[in-house]
């Protein structure tokens, strides 16, 4: 975890032989075929998903990033695979944060869905990403019941990672959820132990926001695709203020997230420095 580089040049080669371009996200997110998520992405069980420094990555910058697998959503993982991820890493390593490590999760609804939350692992290469992403179960499901389970990565953000950047820095990392629809507004303690094995205590999404916020910078992206979305939205905008993104191209996600980052860590003064790039960032086209 976290001890590899992205290598755009030996990604891009990778990308061309396995046809990400050109395959259906049927063909490539093989899960889906399976019905269920890989095994690997359980939670259950799961104590902490860790972001450590290293000699390749000093100063580790922990990023979540929470994609809705729900119906009307499935299609941005798929995205993101084809181009989304290295113009989303090119762009942060670009723009002066050498040492990213980016853990997935999948997102549905715990109400309603087999699998409500799906963990990768913070990782920094580009093979590892690409394995951690390709790995979701885009399950499709979600339910009538006015919302997904955003909420489901701020518990696990918040009880469930650590971070070199936090422990040893006093620096937050960055938590990133995706979604057109409102937030559900209760975890149930039953649902936290089927989910991650174990709970006993019940929580709200202010008081799962709050915990998160203690170590992360916690945003929301809505992708206003439908009337339900840009509805959503303005509950978003009352619960997170500017840290909900509004945008209408889902293929815009890269840059915001990009952006965020990079404007962050400049503002900071954290004296990132620069690191080696292996594979260079000439020919990544940038959003």
């Amino acid at each position: 975890m976290g001890g590899t580089r992205y290598d755009f040049g030996a990604r891009e080669d990778r990308a061309k032989k396995v046809g990400y371009a050109s395959k259906s996200a049927s063909e490539i997110f093989t899960q889906n075929a399976l019905r269920k998520a890989h095994e690997s992405m359980n939670p259950n069980g799961v104590v902490f998903r860790e972001a450590r420094d290293s000699e390749v990555h000093p100063n580790t910058v922990p990023i979540i990033l929470g994609l809705d697998v729900t119906g009307s959503m499935g299609h941005i993982p798929h995205e993101l695979i084809k181009e989304g991820l290295p113009k989303l890493m090119g762009g942060i390593i670009q723009g002066g944060v050498p040492d990213p490590a980016l853990l997935f999760l999948g997102i549905g609804d715990h109400e309603c869905d087999r699998y409500p939350l799906q963990v990768g692992q913070f990782e920094s290469g580009d093979e590892e990403l690409d394995m951690w992403l390709t790995r979701t179960y885009i399950e499709g499901g979600g339910g009538g019941n006015a919302g997904e389970s955003y909420l489901l990565a701020w518990y696990f953000a918040a009880f469930h990672t650590k971070t070199d950047a936090f422990e040893k820095r006093g620096q937050k990392g960055l938590l990133f959820t995706v979604g057109d629809e409102p937030g559900l507004k209760t975890l149930p303690a039953s649902a936290i132990k089927e989910i991650m094995g174990q709970g006993q205590q019940t929580y709200t999404h202010l008081e799962l926001l709050a915990e998160a916020q203690k170590r992360y910078d916690v945003y929301h992206i809505s992708v206003l695709h439908s009337g339900q979305a840009i509805n959503a939205d303005v509950e978003w905008k009352e619960l997170l203020g500017q840290n909900c993104l509004s945008i209408e191209d889902h293929r815009e996600i890269p840059n915001v997230i990009k952006k965020i980052i990079c404007d962050k860590h400049k503002s900071s003064g954290s004296g990132l420095g620069t690191n080696p790039v292996s594979g260079g960032l000439d020919n990544i086209e940038m959003l």
